[in-house]
């Protein structure tokens, strides 16, 4: 087993709670979806690309999101809505960069496609905008060591290892998710940080994410 290294700074984790609140912005057109999706808070993008994964931890893969199912199920453009379930939100590391890919795709759509602008969506099938709201709370854990940090990732709610791994990453527009930073930044363990930080987090539930990051670092641990 190779020395352990103490960290410059302790990993501090933290938990969330969540919820969801109307904001009274519906669209009932492509174009109206569009005008809306470039205006509306952040936390709007962030819930219709993250609401099912929110609220379904312990399913995998990553579902469609909110704007492709509604332009495919309540339009019937399905072209439109393979175009927004092909985003690969893990490539965007700001919800800024994720809304204009999100608006260019509708905007592309609707330049080449006359039809779609005339199709409106029946009462009670418009699309609302939800904003996520988050509140975020310390927990009593800390970790100065990667023995320390497994032990306690073992251990901590999934609500969690979901804002470490998704919300510090997109909302608070980081580079990475927070475990990786950690380690890269205050343990000088760039390999190991790399490992964490490649994969895609969309693909797994949450536990199986927590068991993946936990097998790295303790093989790491003991070479």
């Amino acid at each position: 087993m190779s020395e352990l290294i103490k960290a410059k700074e302790p990993f501090r984790f933290c938990t969330r709670l969540h919820l969801s609140e109307l904001t009274g912005l519906r669209a009932t057109t492509l174009g109206q979806l569009l005008a809306l999706i470039k205006e509306v808070p952040g936390s709007c993008i962030y819930h219709h690309t993250h609401r099912f994964l929110q609220q379904h931890q312990y399913l995998s893969p990553e579902p469609p999101n909110d704007f492709a199912y509604w332009v495919t199920d309540i339009l019937g453009e399905d072209e439109l809505g393979e175009r927004l379930v092909s985003i690969d939100t893990i490539q965007y590391s700001t919800i800024r960069d994720l809304r204009e890919k999100i608006a260019s795709t509708i905007e592309d759509y609707l330049e080449n496609s006359s039809l779609a602008k005339l199709k409106f969506a029946r009462s009670g099938e418009e699309f609302h905008f939800i904003k996520s709201v988050s509140f975020i709370l310390p927990t009593t854990y800390m970790a100065y060591d990667l023995k320390e940090f497994t032990g306690v990732l073992k251990k901590i709610t999934i609500e969690s290892i979901y804002f470490h791994i998704f919300e510090a990453r997109l909302r608070l527009e980081k580079s990475t998710n927070d475990f990786a930073f950690w380690i890269e930044n205050s343990l000088g363990d760039k390999k190991l940080a790399n490992n964490i930080s490649s994969f895609d987090p969309y693909t797994s539930t949450l536990e199986d994410l927590r068991n993946k990051i936990i097998q790295i670092v303790e093989k790491r641990v003991v070479n």
